[in-house]
């Protein structure tokens, strides 16, 4: 055995959380000699903590094996179970099942009390959660909080209370489950987890708060495990995962630049540990970036990595479609994804963009009914978020229905939403529905002062496509008579002369689709004829 003086500084570096001084003290003191079992779950901990994976895996092994042999099945199955939960975590399913249940088995066959009984149930709790069994997960969770608080185990007590909120929130109950998510939390505030669980907590519950659509939970846990990374600079696990939620709620807040790098870093970082969550997200984050910027190609490019990595490139693509005239391709991907969508929390993801794509395509009874899902969810979640997106939905189609009056109360609802969620895109294209409405209403210096606000919003954040379809300046309706940014650049092309399969070909959409806006054109400006409407395009000076 190692003398205590040899091992001291690696046992100092693990209680400072210096996990390389902590990896390099132990593992040279382990050269040549056997270390006690504490001092190998101490270099376990340390190898994962700084991504040695593999390394870490056979040090579990290795004292699994010395426990058992020193007679302590208790702390051989809490080995197993580390081991075992790390194979799971990193995808390695039945790897790591097969060691989850050699320590389950091991604590059967001795007939243990201890707390490991705990831990074991653990991945069927998750199980059953993943499977949608949310009332069979809150009590094997429950059970697992109660082993935890008999045995005075702070970790098992955490993780319980993380589970048991996922499984309220999955019931329905989203405020019971809120307050456990953040006693889960008060543990990992106070400093009593270990690092393996307190990643964990972390993780789990901003991925929940972001679910439900909590914004201001999320952020302040994000910040909370931004603070915790930044106090472990050896840490590798959940370092790229902080930077993934770092770089959403920037986005949602409007520093994109910052964003973008996060989320190129979170990419890096992500794509060296194979089995860790979150990289495919981090890819659809930067396609995000690009896409509202107006960076097509580098958005296509960022969207297909995430595809490669395991996450769904909608309902970005889609919007991307959209953005660049392909309205066809939209609407065939929109209305697919959601009907595939099962979960809450994935058709609320969906839903806004659908709303706005079928709007596109002027399918007003499924941009309603998309609305009106939106609006049942934040009144069933509260989540303010939600009623911002709901209440410009409903605004929208107020206003694509001609409505531009009864459209102003829910677009003022959505953007005193979004001032106080600090969310400035959304701001910017609900006043600049505002400018619409008002400038159909023939209040054009109302219009112009939403317009110019929205303008400014727009090219702080560099968002070019969304700032091209606010007119230059607001001078009333009849300046455009009633056509939209889309129908006149259609009639435009009808003035050169060009057939409708001619400008579907330039604007990348069906012929259908131009069918449809050369029947609004000859509508809105009461024509009969495509040569009426030329004529009278250049007589009212339209182009």
């Amino acid at each position: 055995m190692k003398t205590t003086d040899a091992l001291q500084p690696g046992r100092v570096a693990f209680q400072r959380r210096a996990w390389a001084d902590a990896y390099a003290e132990l593992s040279g003191a382990a050269r040549g000699t056997t270390l006690a079992l504490d001092d190998l779950e101490r270099l376990a901990i340390a190898a994962y903590l700084v991504g040695k994976d593999a390394e870490s895996n056979d040090l579990w092994a290795r004292t699994y094996h010395d426990a058992l042999a020193a007679g302590d099945p208790a702390r051989a199955a809490r080995c197993a179970f580390w081991l075992g939960f790390g194979l799971l975590m990193s995808g390695e399913k039945a790897r790591g099942g097969a060691w989850v249940a050699r320590a389950s088995r091991l604590i059967d066959e001795e007939g243990l009390d201890c707390v490991e009984a705990g831990y074991v149930r653990i991945p069927a709790a998750l199980g059953s959660l993943g499977a949608g069994d949310h009332a069979g997960a809150h009590a094997l969770f429950r059970q697992t909080g109660e082993l935890g608080r008999r045995f005075g185990e702070p970790n098992l007590v955490a993780m319980s209370c993380l589970g048991q909120g996922q499984a309220l929130i999955g019931l329905g109950k989203i405020q019971a489950g809120a307050t456990l998510l953040d006693e889960a939390m008060v543990a990992m505030d106070a400093g009593e987890l270990s690092p393996l669980v307190a990643g964990i907590v972390y993780c789990g519950v901003i991925e929940t708060c972001q679910q439900i659509f909590d914004l201001r939970r999320a952020q302040e846990w994000t910040a909370a495990l931004t603070r915790w990374c930044e106090s472990q600079p050896d840490l590798v696990p959940y370092r790229g995962r902080c930077l993934v939620h770092r770089a959403e709620l920037m986005l949602l807040h409007g520093s994109w630049p910052d964003a973008q790098q996060e989320a190129e870093k979170a990419c890096h970082r992500l794509c060296d540990r194979p089995g860790e969550a979150g990289t495919g997200y981090a890819f659809y984050l930067c396609g995000e970036l690009h896409r509202l910027r107006g960076e097509w190609r580098e958005a296509e490019r960022a969207y297909a990595q995430a595809s490669r990595w395991g996450h769904a490139q909608q309902p970005g693509l889609a919007l991307l479609r959209l953005a660049q005239g392909k309205v066809d391709a939209a609407e065939a991907a929109i209305r697919r994804i959601l009907d595939e969508a099962s979960g809450e929390s994935s058709r609320a993801a969906i839903l806004p963009a659908y709303t706005e794509i079928m709007l596109a395509v002027e399918d007003m009874p499924a941009a309603q009914a998309g609305a009106d899902e939106l609006a049942e969810m934040a009144e069933r979640l509260d989540a303010p978020f939600l009623r911002a997106l709901a209440a410009g939905a409903r605004g929208a189609i107020r206003l694509a229905e001609g409505a531009p009056r009864a459209a102003l109360g829910p677009l003022r609802e959505a953007c005193r939403f979004w001032e106080d969620l600090e969310v400035p895109y959304e701001l910017a294209r609900s006043r600049g529905l505002i400018g619409r409405a008002c400038e159909r209403l023939g209040d054009v210096d109302s219009a112009r002062m939403e317009f110019d606000t929205a303008r400014w919003y727009l090219r702080e954040l560099g968002a070019l496509p969304e700032l091209s379809r606010l007119p230059a300046h607001a001078c009333g309706d009849t300046a455009r008579h009633g056509l939209t940014p889309r129908e006149l650049q259609v009639l435009r092309l009808i003035t050169s002369g060009k057939t409708n399969k001619a400008i579907a070909l330039e604007l990348c959409v069906s012929e259908r689709t131009i069918d449809r806006h050369v029947g609004n054109i000859l509508a809105k400006l009461n024509v009969p004829s495509r040569t009426a409407a030329t004529a009278y395009a250049c007589q009212h000076q339209l182009l």
